[in-house]
């Protein structure tokens, strides 16, 4: 392959250094550094395939369901020769949340409930905004609890009660959740509005709101929107337009984040691969 193609080039294609490569290539060829050579090579394709956002935990579980035995110190040392490491979120919150509206609310009940056991027992959403060359571009997500899988999201240029209800209706649509579903979220206006209020009713959903002042009520939803800006790098590279923005958000959780990303909270796996081992266990079990 070296002989077909320049150094410069296959160090670019697999995301290495290319003094990480010279460094390697000076030292005494041993069964480990071979070793160490080939699982570089297969490190190097699944931080890809992670999108750059793995770091040593993640890649292991890759490689190792892949029939890769490794440990995570090898890999963390690895990753360091390669000059790889996972995305870390910046703790930054745009502010989203509209609370003096005088509206009732109703009180928490996520502490009331057990840790849920199956789909469709606990939604959780949440809103934040993405900055683009026209402009602002507000997202909302509804997260199923159990699998953290996204089941519900939309984009709208403004925070109008008609952003939340698009995502509550794609995530009846897509999920047809049974009658009891909590569904919880901060007290931002669009959740008390009189519309939104219905349409939970009309599903027979329990509503559950986030007490004055505590962010951590509502910490998974927030989490998500971390994660997301981490590794879309959407706060970086600010998109051009709205449109570009509502793109790359489609991308990541519809082609990356529900079918791929690994989840340390769900063993590895990702929210539609928990969903459906689960899916198999429940079978198994009837």
């Amino acid at each position: 392959m070296k002989g077909e193609h320049s150094i410069r080039l296959l160090c670019q294609v697999l995301n290495v250094s290319r003094s990480g490569y010279y460094r390697w290539r000076r030292q005494p060829t041993t069964a480990r550094k071979r070793r160490d050579a080939e699982l570089a090579a297969q490190i190097a394709t699944a931080h890809r395939k992670g999108r750059g956002s793995y770091g040593a935990p993640r890649i292991v579980k890759e490689l190792r369901d892949q029939g890769t035995p490794i440990s995570q110190r090898r890999c963390a040392r690895l990753m360091r020769e390669l000059g790889l490491k996972g995305k870390k979120r910046h703790c930054r919150k745009p502010r989203t949340t509209d609370s003096r509206h005088g509206k009732a609310v109703p009180e928490n009940r996520l502490a009331q409930r057990p840790v849920p056991t199956g789909p469709n027992q606990i939604w959780v959403t949440d809103i934040t905004y993405l900055r683009t060359g026209e402009g602002w571009l507000y997202l909302a997500v509804i997260l199923d609890l159990w699998s953290r899988r996204v089941v519900g999201w939309a984009c709208a240029a403004t925070l109008h009660v008609s952003l939340v209800l698009a995502a509550f209706f794609r995530a009846i649509g897509q999920r047809q959740p049974p009658a009891g579903l909590v569904h919880h979220s901060d007290r931002g206006s669009q959740y008390v509005d009189e519309d939104y209020v219905k349409a939970l009713a009309q599903h027979q959903i329990e509503r559950s709101m986030s007490r004055r002042g505590n962010c951590y009520d509502n910490a998974f939803a927030e989490s998500f929107f971390a994660t997301f800006k981490t590794e879309t790098g959407i706060e970086e590279v600010i998109p051009t337009t709205r449109g570009d923005a509502e793109l790359a958000t489609f991308d990541y959780i519809e082609t990356f984040y529900n079918p791929t990303r690994r989840h340390s909270s769900l063993g590895y796996r990702s929210p539609v691969a928990f969903e459906n081992q689960g899916s198999i266990k429940d079978i198994k079990a009837a």
